[in-house]
């Protein structure tokens, strides 16, 4: 039994690949701070912007899993998430990866009667 509970973290192959990228990214530039090679700092700065894309594109691919609870059977870091196609609820990344990912990643809309009596939308 781990410090977490019985609950899978979200270890994924986007969320790994996007760690390594940017680790080295940042590795790179705090060399290049101590030795005072500027090109150098702007390539591992530069890395790590493309970890951020890789990450992001990963997790569209299906390579990320979306945050929250998941069957045991989905927590191994190298099963593709199957949902991942339509978009997840509540995931920026989906409802910035194209229009058909937002809308299906998208909140429901509130209807008239799950606002509050007196509220009249003011």
């Amino acid at each position: 039994m781990s410090a977490h509970g019985h609950v899978d973290l979200g270890h994924t192959v986007a969320g790994w690949t996007g760690t390594a990228l940017a680790l080295l990214g940042s590795a790179g530039a705090g060399v290049s701070v101590c030795t005072a090679w500027t090109p150098g700092i702007w390539l591992g700065l530069g890395l790590v912007v493309v970890a951020g894309i890789v990450t992001w594109l990963l997790h569209l691919a299906g390579w990320g899993k979306p945050s929250g609870p998941r069957p045991a059977s989905e927590w191994d870091w190298r099963v593709r998430d199957a949902r991942a196609h339509a978009g997840h609820a509540d995931c920026l990344g989906c409802r910035v990866g194209g229009p058909r990912r937002a809308l299906a990643s998208a909140p429901p809309p509130r209807s008239a009667a799950a606002l509050p009596a007196g509220d009249g939308g003011a």
